[in-house]
């Protein structure tokens, strides 16, 4: 029975290859056509042996995840509806600025965590994605903008630690010059705060950059914004980013997304400061993005330019201010559940 060819990973064409006495330096000049050039037709991969094209060909197909829409925000946001070969359908968006072409990818169909200010978290978790399913994603949509793509985050739906090899395997393909050529430290994975995908991640070779969404630095709080909180607490998350730093030698990022009357208080500023002042860290303020299943609001510019006021009076080092791309396609931070309706 024929197999679809997008789905083998490096380590299982290198056996296929091995069974038919082909080197392993194939598996880079397949996925050149594969992922590098798009290319469905294994008998036009025109730099394999016919021999081997032939052999490919009558063992495998190319069968590829379907754009259902694409829609497209006023501020050159993208928001891309896929459907995937069992018809479950994920969302990606593409996030143009300056000399960044970012495409915010999903690692699963769905979200098991239920944070209470994310729409995704709303749909309840269906499955983990392969590793296959989150290429396509950038192939799509660098294909779709036709353009090269510098950059890509694991921020969209799902915990990308939950998914751990499937997200690595994608990152590590996503890094080869042969497939998208984007770099290491251009590939950012988000996490919750999975502390045992934490201490993974340091342990790997690559210098893909490690962002946490924190959004409370007080305990309680944010066990009521992220009930993985209270398997994963903030002392112990604060352990794993420092043995994380003395490992990588790399900076995390913090994302913290400002909630008015949830998050803002003088209180709550002062223990974010102190927080990420204890952690080689930098910090990214997003003003909260509502979803028609919020119960939050989005905070006005003036209660963003308190905080941030604060935040860079008391942190020692770069704080930023995200506004998310995208908020009127709904394709912006949180904002990911917009192809079916949240499960009761």
């Amino acid at each position: 029975m024929p197999e679809n060819l997008v789905t083998l990973k490096p380590a299982e064409l290198q056996k296929v290859l091995g069974e038919i006495k082909e080197p392993p330096y194939r598996i880079r000049q397949i996925y050149k056509w594969v992922w590098g050039k798009s290319s469905n037709e294994i008998l036009n991969f025109s730099d394999l042996p016919t021999r081997l094209r032939e052999h490919l060909s009558r063992n495998y197909y190319i069968r590829r995840a379907e754009l259902v829409s694409a829609l497209h925000s006023s501020d050159g946001a993208i928001k891309f509806l896929l459907r995937l070969e069992n018809q479950d359908q994920i969302e990606s968006v593409f996030i143009p600025d300056a000399e960044r072409n970012t495409v915010c990818v999903s690692s699963q169909v769905g979200c098991p965590l239920k944070c209470t200010f994310c729409a995704t978290g709303k749909l309840g978790y269906t499955r983990n994605l392969k590793f296959h399913e989150i290429l396509e994603q950038v192939r799509i949509v660098r294909d779709y903008v036709n353009t090269r793509i510098t950059n890509v985050v694991f921020m969209g739906m799902g915990e990308p630690l939950l998914n751990y090899e499937e997200v690595i395997e994608a990152a590590r393909i996503l890094n080869d010059n042969y497939t998208f050529g984007i770099g290491a430290r251009k590939i950012t994975i988000s996490t919750a705060g999975i502390i045992p995908g934490i201490r993974k991640l340091m342990k790997e070779p690559e210098q893909f950059k490690l962002a946490v969404s924190l959004n409370s630095a007080i305990q309680e709080k944010r066990e009521m914004l992220m009930p993985v909180a209270k398997k994963f607490t903030l002392l112990s998350l604060k352990e794993s980013l420092i043995e994380f730093y003395e490992a990588k030698k790399r900076w995390i990022t913090f994302e913290y997304i400002l909630i008015p009357e949830v998050n803002d208080s003088k209180e709550d500023l002062e223990a974010l400061a102190d927080y990420v002042n204890s952690i080689p860290s930098k910090l990214n303020l997003i003003p909260y993005n509502p979803h028609p299943y919020s119960e939050f609001r989005a905070p006005t510019d003036q209660e963003v330019e308190k905080f941030l006021k604060g935040l860079r009076k008391r942190i020692l080092r770069a704080v930023t201010l995200r506004k998310s791309k995208g908020q009127d396609i709904q394709g912006a931070c949180g904002q990911l559940a917009y192809f079916v309706k949240p499960k009761e």
